[in-house]
C-alpha cells in the first residue's frame, strides 16, 4: 500500500540517534525549559533569519499568542480564509475576536484582490495562509496592512523553509507562526509550535504568555519567579523531549525540502491527464511543497480507482471553514473559488522518503484513468 503520508522509513534511518537523545533527556532530569530547548530556539532561529523567537506547545497556540501579544479580542475582527486547517481560525475565536473570510485565487492563496474591500473599521489583524508550502504574495499584503494600519501574522504551518522574494516567510509580520505537528516539513514525534518575531516587546510578551504569564528572563533559570505571574497568560510549553526530536530532524530539513521538490518535478513532468489541474509554483515563489495539491472535477471516480489500487490520497480540505457549523456564524461573502476548490483538490504524496518507484507508480495509474 502507498500511503498518503509516512513517516516510519525517515525514523528507522534516524531510529538510534532519536532514541539516544530521548534516553539523555530523561536521564538529565530536565524535561521542560532546559538545554535543548534553548538549543531548539536558536537552531530554529537561525534557519529562519529571525531576531527572537519562542517555541510553544502547538501551532495553533503560535497564532493564539501572537494574537494576545496584540491585544486582540472581542469586538476586533481577523481576516483570513477559509480553505485552511481548523486551528488557523479556531485560535482567531479563542480570543473573542471574530473571523472575516475572504475568497482564494486558484493558486489557493488569498486572493490579493478582494482583500482591501474586506477591510472595516473593526478590522486589526490580517492573517495570510502560506498554503500547501507556498507564500502568498507579501509584497502586496505588507502594502495594503501599512495603508489601514494593520498588523500582519503569518501562518506558517504548512510553509518551512519557504522563500518569496528570496526572503524567510515568517519574517514579513510582526509574527511568523510554526507547526511541528508530525506531518509538517520539520515535525516532531507530538505537538509543538513555534513564533518568530523581529519585535523584541512581541517576543518578551509572548515569552511570559506561554508559562502562565510568568517572567523568564533566562529559561535556564525560569524557577526564579515560580509562582509570580505579571499578566494572565497560559500553558504552552515544549518538552524538552520534543525538542531534542527537532534538534535531530532540522540538520536534515534543507536535504527533506530538496527532496519535495524533486517529487513535485516528477509530478508536474509526468502527470499528463488532462483532467488533473496540476499545482501553480507562483513567481518569486520558493515552494516547498508541504503537500502537492491538484484538483479534478472528477475526485470521486479518481480517488475510489487510486484506492483499488492500494493507493491512498488526502484530501486537504474538503470542508471550508465557513461551512463548518462550529464557524457559521463567521463573516464571509462570495468564497466562490474557495468552495469550488474544496469539492475538486487532493493531494499527492510529498514525503521525503517515498520512492521514486511508488512515484512512478502514482503517475501511470492517474494518467491511465
Amino acid at each position: 500500500m502507498i500511503k498518503s503520508w509516512d513517516y516510519l522509513n525517515e525514523y528507522l534511518l534516524i531510529k538510534d540517534k532519536i532514541q539516544k537523545s530521548i534516553d539523555g533527556v530523561l536521564k538529565g532530569g530536565n524535561l521542560f525549559f532546559g538545554k535543548e530547548l534553548d538549543k531548539f530556539e536558536k537552531n530554529f532561529l537561525k534557519i529562519n533569519n529571525a531576531k527572537y523567537g519562542v517555541a510553544v506547545g502547538s501551532g495553533t497556540d503560535a497564532i493564539y499568542l501572537s494574537l494576545k501579544a496584540l491585544n486582540i479580542g472581542y469586538g476586533d475582527e481577523v481576516i483570513t480564509v477559509a480553505n485552511t486547517a481548523i486551528p488557523t481560525v479556531s485560535a482567531i475565536i479563542s480570543t473573542g475576536a471574530t473571523v472575516k473570510f475572504i475568497d482564494i485565487g486558484n493558486d489557493f492563496l488569498i486572493n490579493i484582490n478582494k482583500l482591501e474591500k474586506a477591510i472595516s473599521k473593526k478590522t486589526k489583524v490580517l492573517i495570510p495562509v502560506h498554503l500547501y508550502g507556498q507564500s502568498c504574495n507579501m509584497k502586496k499584503i505588507i502594502k495594503i496592512a501599512k495603508k489601514y494600519k494593520l498588523k500582519i501574522i503569518e501562518d506558517c504551518a504548512q510553509a518551512q523553509g519557504a522563500k518569496f522574494m528570496n526572503k524567510n516567510i515568517g519574517t514579513f509580520g510582526i509574527t511568523g507562526c510554526f507547526s511541528f505537528y508530525p506531518t509538517k516539513i520539520l515535525g516532531a514525534y507530538g505537538d509543538g509550535g513555534f513564533v518568530t518575531t523581529n519585535s523584541k516587546k512581541i517576543f518578551q510578551k509572548i515569552k511570559r504568555l506561554r508559562f502562565y504569564g510568568m517572567e523568564q528572563s533566562d529559561s535556564s533559570k525560569w524557577w526564579n519567579k515560580r509562582y509570580y505571574a505579571v499578566e494572565n497568560g497560559t500553558n504552552s510549553r515544549m518538552s524538552e523531549i520534543q525538542a531534542s526530536i527537532l534538534n535531530i530532524k532540522i540538520k536534515y530539513l534543507n536535504q527533506n525540502i530538496k527532496r519535495r521538490r524533486e517529487i513535485a518535478k516528477m509530478y508536474n513532468d509526468g502527470i499528463k491527464n488532462p483532467c488533473i489541474i496540476k499545482p501553480i509554483e507562483n513567481k518569486n515563489n520558493l515552494h516547498v511543497y508541504h503537500l502537492y495539491v491538484v484538483a479534478s472535477k472528477n475526485r470521486k471516480t479518481i480517488l475510489k480507482k487510486m484506492k483499488k489500487e492500494k493507493i491512498i490520497l488526502g484530501i486537504q480540505y474538503p470542508y471550508p471553514i465557513h461551512k463548518m457549523k462550529a464557524y457559521k456564524n463567521s463573516k464571509f461573502k462570495n468564497l466562490t473559488n474557495t468552495e469550488k476548490q474544496a469539492k475538486k483538490i487532493f493531494s499527492l504524496p510529498t514525503y521525503p522518503l517515498i520512492e521514486n518507484y511508488k512515484i512512478k507508480k502514482i503517475i501511470k495509474i492517474l494518467n491511465s484513468i
